[in-house]
């Protein structure tokens, strides 16, 4: 199997899962009369979206034999960035929470398997073009809008994703603060690896190559 195959076959594979478990939890979300806006304030659920259409997108240009442009490497590695922050902030915080009505299968999908298989796409096939430093942070766009979003309709509705994020169960706002600074401090370390790490093999690519 060539690796243009297994890339094709992968981000398919994934993203389509990935989707089918979003719009399964969807469902039973809606089935217990749970706010349907709520549950597009998960970063989780968000996150996952975006990785699979990224996948999604990513399979077709395959077919079609599309060189990615450098927005589509930017895409991508903010994806990416994103879903190892999934995996790593519910490994560290969330895994021993109650799931609620969560299917344990899409918790692992949406936890576990996608993180994994977004960061071993990257590692696999690292993008075309050289990111810079400077770049990653179009990757902190996104986690930057969603605290803010998050933080003041949650003020105004009540309603908080994450108990990390809602002041009345970790003491305040100055707590929030501080789980926030911890979660910014981690996209940085974790968008400077990724960069590092697809540079590096992209070097060793060229070098084998050569």
């Amino acid at each position: 199997m060539s690796k243009r195959t297994l890339l094709i076959g992968g981000r398919l594979l994934f993203g389509l899962l990935t989707l089918a478990a979003i719009v399964t939890q969807l469902v039973i979300h809606i089935q217990h009369q749970f706010d349907v806006v709520n549950y597009f304030g998960y970063f989780t659920n968000l996150s996952n979206i975006f990785a699979s259409v990224v996948f999604l997108i990513g399979a077709v240009s395959l077919l079609q034999r599309r060189e990615p442009t450098p927005s589509d490497d930017l895409i991508r590695g903010a994806a990416a960035t994103a879903m190892v922050i999934v995996g790593l902030v519910w490994f560290v915080l969330l895994r021993d929470e109650d799931l609620g009505a969560l299917l344990p299968w899409v918790n692992i999908m949406l936890h576990v398997i996608m993180p994994v298989a977004v960061l071993a796409d990257w590692l696999y096939q690292p993008p075309k073009s050289t990111i810079t430093w400077r770049q990653m942070g179009y990757w902190l766009i996104y986690p930057l809008v969603y605290i803010v979003y998050t933080l003041l309709r949650g003020a105004i509705v009540g309603f908080y994703p994450y108990p990390f994020l809602n002041p009345a169960k970790v003491g305040g706002y100055g707590v929030v603060t501080l789980y926030c600074i911890a979660i910014f401090v981690a996209f940085l370390i974790v968008g400077w690896l990724l960069i590092a790490a697809a540079n590096a093999l992209k070097q060793q690519g060229a070098l084998q190559g050569a």
